[in-house]
């Protein structure tokens, strides 16, 4: 017995003294590199050929140190620390538009005017090209620096110069700056069928009471079902998402666990409110761009099987970021945990990985583990919420992606512009649709524009040849290869006419936004979305909504 207990002792000091070394191996490995930075700028500082600019310079190394880690570690110098309050609060003083830059004018245009902001209120319209802002010229100018400029204090005024291009007129606008928080719901309502809708776009500062209201709202209106999209929504807010899934299960409740390195990163989350409605059946819309405190949502309300969720995968954020501040005003976005939703699981898709300069790892399917809702149903962890219906979203045809695109000819945009200078009015959101002449005025307009994209299929059939000649068998099938290219021929009005029901659909929207804002736009979409019809069919189907919810 005594000489276990010698064993047994030694082992001990043997496991200590082991931390103990580690722990100074890294204290000194950190003080060393630290030595060797400071040293390495001192030099830099003392003998390199050009005068250094030490917040460029540093800022740059710190960058590029946070970004070895994840995507959301982040640094904040003091002239950014409106990046980050907008970041958490969803709100920033300015004009209450989207800009864009022209590729081919080479400038920052109007893009959106908000509904209800000063840029709306002042008269700006889709198209107009951003000339000056006060005495500073804006011509030539990237997004970033207009943007910049656009933005103040609330309160203060400037005189905006734009040439519509329409008429060709410069004009000159005062536009008041104001504290803009874009709504979190864009849009929501009650169909004939008693089912109402929601769409929530994020979780920021207030938007639990915006979903409250909303959803009293279609309750005294007689709704007898939700639908909750979350579809492109990449969160915000932890303690927003609680109280906004608090609305459809009981007070007290655990939904959310975080669990970091510090005891201080550990926190447990719980419903503080009485519910609103427990009973009425939900169906949750996602997909893979619902991230973070939109996955906890959709979580939770699967875990408890409080709702079905349907849809596309999810993109797999259970990182918790919390803001740190820093000497000089400057502040650090740091990741601290990982978040666990009510069966226990996390969703965390991709292990970001340090050594070796920092890489990423996505967690195979084989590598995840099974958890249960709270009536038995199975659930796993990593890689996002699996909806319990899967619902594919459409995917775009690769030439109404380009024409789409920033870098594009604007042709479309401009088509858009056009129209909208021509029109006073349009029909309802819900009604509006181009003409049988107006869809060819447009693909003449494309068409004639120089439009070009890259086909995937030309992409592979290069590849195939460069395949074929390597093996030697390209000679022999050089026929079939001619006619097969031939096929392939880029011919831009035949893509337009094969894809025509989407791109119109497009253009619709785009036209209905300028007249109807974000509401409009999002409602005519609906018209369209096969995804919202199979909820709507499945909240109608007591049985089938039931089933969904149980365990197989």
């Amino acid at each position: 017995m005594r000489r276990r207990l010698t064993a047994m002792f030694l082992a001990c000091l043997a496991v200590f003294g082991g931390r103990a070394q580690n722990t100074g191996d890294h204290n000194f490995e950190v003080a060393k590199n630290l030595d060797i930075f400071n040293s390495i700028y001192r030099q830099l500082e003392s003998v390199y050929v050009d005068t250094l600019r030490a917040g460029d310079v540093i800022g740059t190394g710190i960058n590029a140190m946070l970004r070895s880690l994840d995507p959301y570690t982040a640094y904040y110098p003091e002239e950014d620390k409106k990046d980050l309050k907008m970041m958490f609060t969803g709100k920033y003083a300015g004009m209450g538009a989207l800009i864009r830059y022209h590729q081919r004018l080479k400038t920052t245009v109007v893009d959106e005017p908000y509904e209800g902001m000063p840029a709306a209120i002042a008269g700006l319209r889709k198209g107009d090209i951003i000339v000056a802002i006060d005495d500073s010229v804006m011509t030539g100018k990237k997004t970033d620096y207009v943007s910049s400029r656009l933005r103040g204090d609330a309160g203060t005024s400037f005189i905006l110069k734009v040439k519509r291009p329409s008429t060709g007129k410069v004009m000159d606008f005062k536009v008041t700056r104001r504290s803009i928080k874009m709504p979190d719901i864009p849009y929501y309502g009650l169909r004939p069928d008693s089912i109402g809708y929601i769409n929530l776009s994020g979780f920021t500062e207030g938007s639990a009471r915006e979903m409250r209201r909303a959803f009293v709202d279609l309750k005294k209106r007689g709704a007898a079902g939700l639908v909750l999209d979350l579809r492109g929504n990449g969160g915000g807010s932890l303690q927003e998402a609680i109280d906004i899934i608090n609305m459809w299960v009981p007070k007290g409740m655990t939904l959310v666990e975080t669990k970091g390195k510090l005891v201080q990163a550990n926190r447990v989350y719980k419903t503080r409110l009485e519910p609103v409605d427990t009973l009425m059946p939900i169906v949750v819309l996602v997909d893979g761009e619902t991230a973070s405190a939109a996955e906890i949502t959709a979580g939770s309300l699967q875990d408890l099987d409080r709702g079905v969720v349907m849809g596309a995968r999810t993109y797999g954020k259970g990182l918790v970021q919390v803001s740190v501040d820093l000497p000089y005003n400057a502040n650090l976005k740091l990741t601290t945990s990982k978040y666990y939703i009510p069966s226990g699981r996390c969703i965390q898709a991709i292990n970001y990985k340090h050594s070796g300069g920092g890489y990423t790892e996505r967690i195979p399917d084989s590598l995840t583990h099974v958890f249960r809702t709270r009536a038995g149903r199975e659930v796993r962890d990593g890689g996002g919420i699996m909806p319990d219906v899967e619902v594919k979203p459409d995917t775009l045809p690769n030439i109404a992606v380009y024409l789409d695109r920033i870098d594009s000819t604007e042709v479309m945009f401009d088509y858009v512009t056009d129209y909208i200078a021509s029109h006073p009015s349009i029909a309802p959101a819900t009604e509006f649709h181009l003409t049988d002449a107006e869809w060819e005025d447009f693909k003449q307009k494309v068409i004639k524009s120089g439009f070009t994209y890259d086909p995937v299929s030309g992409k592979r059939f290069d590849e195939l040849v460069k395949i074929a000649r390597f093996e030697g068998y390209y000679d022999d099938a050089r026929a079939e290869f001619d006619a097969l290219k031939a096929k392939l021929s880029h011919d831009v009005g035949r893509d337009l006419e094969q894809n025509k029901d989407v791109i119109r659909q497009m253009i619709e929207s785009d036209i209905i936004s300028a007249y109807y804002y974000q509401a409009g736009s999002i409602k005519a979409g609906l018209v369209h979305d096969k995804a919202l019809q199979a909820a709507v069919e499945l909240l109608k189907n007591g049985t089938r909504y039931s089933s969904a919810l149980s365990p197989k």
